[in-house]
């Protein structure tokens, strides 16, 4: 996922998509282990979507990143 991407997501996008990423990469560990996962390389992928993920809610908890305000 592009960062430009991440950067427009608030808060509460950013915990569903964590939640989803979670549940797919527990999937991907299964099929592994069942020996039917056709890209090995979806694990690092998602794995890296993950902490990318986890680093802006981090910066949003330490205040570094401020939520913008959505305008309707």
């Amino acid at each position: 996922m592009k960062n430009n991407v991440l950067n427009e997501m608030d808060v509460a996008e950013l915990e569903i998509k964590l939640t989803d990423n979670l549940e797919a990469l527990q999937n991907l560990h299964f099929q592994k282990a069942l020996q039917q996962l056709e890209h090995p390389l979806q694990i690092r992928y998602l794995r890296r979507e993950i902490a990318q993920i986890k680093t802006v809610l981090g910066e949003y908890a330490r205040g570094i990143r401020k939520q913008k305000e959505r305008q309707q």
